[in-house]
């Protein structure tokens, strides 16, 4: 077809020069997950991890396999990690920061001093700050006190199905839109697909409330109330999240869009999804502590359900499903009351 041939000879006369280093801040599964997926593509060099423990980090090197997260998966030879922060980001042309949002701030404080003022940082972390309810497009600038070139990746991106190297897209946002199309043509790979967007804010509020949100989806699977329920849940879910964002500055569109809906259908029905584990798990009556207790990975959705009442309040929004979970969260509620509250609010015209 001409348009294919087309897009083509755009896509490599737009194509980005030769990336010798790419940093990586965080061990997890999904830091990981985007590093590997530049490490595959020839025009990446090296991906360098950052990490804490120096055992993980002698996996990496020697058995090339971040055995704590994603031990099913041999990682590309060109995948290495240190301890040292100099080390990692000596020569690095982008960073991608996957460290949760809850420690971001520490993290940053720690290494703030060695990150250069013209090193693009790519966010791929989601979530909204509990001590201070910040995005993290305020708390990387407010950490670093200083203008750093920032984009923000999210949409539905399973880490398992990354390094899979399965079909995947994602939107890449920042205020600056060539910075945001170094991004894109930085991941874009026969495997993953990049649109761009200067909408931070829906993006990252999309990206931070679908967790919340798939905590109450999970709820929905744990009780058995069937699809029925968990379509309605799912929909009305969608409408809070549209509410909220839209009054703090968010285009409409992007809540329709990749970073929108399709991370929250991504996020609520996933098998894979860590928060939508923690919701069944509620549902089927286990305490929350417990649950937290007995897994290794961070569900974001537990620490920014704290934050959604503070939000509905400050915006003047209702939000009867989301801060329904906070309810739960904080052990106001249980599972079964919070459904029988929602079921019993008052009817409403669709908006």
């Amino acid at each position: 077809m001409r348009w294919s041939r087309y897009f083509r000879s755009k896509e490599e006369s737009d194509a980005l020069e030769r990336v010798e280093k790419v940093v990586v801040f965080g061990g997890g599964s999904f830091g990981t997950a985007m590093g590997v997926s530049l490490a595959r593509q020839n025009k990446v060099g090296q991906v360098t991890m950052l990490l804490r423990d120096p055992y993980l980090c002698k996996d990496i090197n020697e058995q090339h396999c971040n055995t704590r997260y994603l031990k099913d998966y041999e990682l590309p030879p060109n995948v290495n990690a240190t301890t040292s922060a100099a080390e990692a980001l000596a020569g690095a042309q982008f960073a991608i920061h996957a460290v949760p949002v809850q420690h971001t701030r520490a993290f940053l404080q720690g290494i703030k001093d060695l990150i250069p003022p013209g090193l693009p940082i790519v966010s791929v972390s989601k979530g909204i700050e509990v001590t201070t309810g910040q995005l993290m497009s305020e708390v990387i600038p407010s950490v670093l006190g200083k203008k750093q070139p920032t984009v923000y990746l999210s949409g539905p991106s399973f880490a398992k199905e990354v390094m899979m190297g399965r079909p995947t897209g994602i939107v890449a946002a920042s205020k600056d839109k060539a910075l945001a199309r170094s991004v894109q043509r930085l991941f874009a790979s026969p495997d993953m697909r990049v649109n761009t967007t200067t909408d931070v804010i829906g993006v990252e509020i999309c990206g931070s409330l679908k967790n919340v949100l798939a905590i109450a989806a999970g709820i929905v699977e744990g009780l058995d109330l069937g699809p029925n329920a968990m379509a309605a849940l799912v929909a009305q879910g969608c409408s809070e999240i549209r509410w909220l964002a839209t009054k703090m500055g968010a285009k409409a569109a992007t809540i329709s869009g990749l970073s929108g809906l399709g991370d929250i259908m991504l996020t609520c029905y996933g098998s894979l999804s860590r928060n939508r584990t923690v919701g069944v798990r509620l549902g089927q009556g286990e305490r929350l502590p417990d649950i937290l207790a007995s897994s290794s990975q961070v569900a974001e959705g537990v620490a920014t359900a704290a934050v959604v009442v503070n939000l509905a309040r400050k915006y003047r929004v209702q939000l009867p499903v989301l801060t329904a979970v906070a309810q739960v969260v904080d052990g106001h509620i249980t599972a079964e009351q919070a459904v029988f509250e929602i079921m019993n609010l008052p009817q409403i015209e669709e908006r």
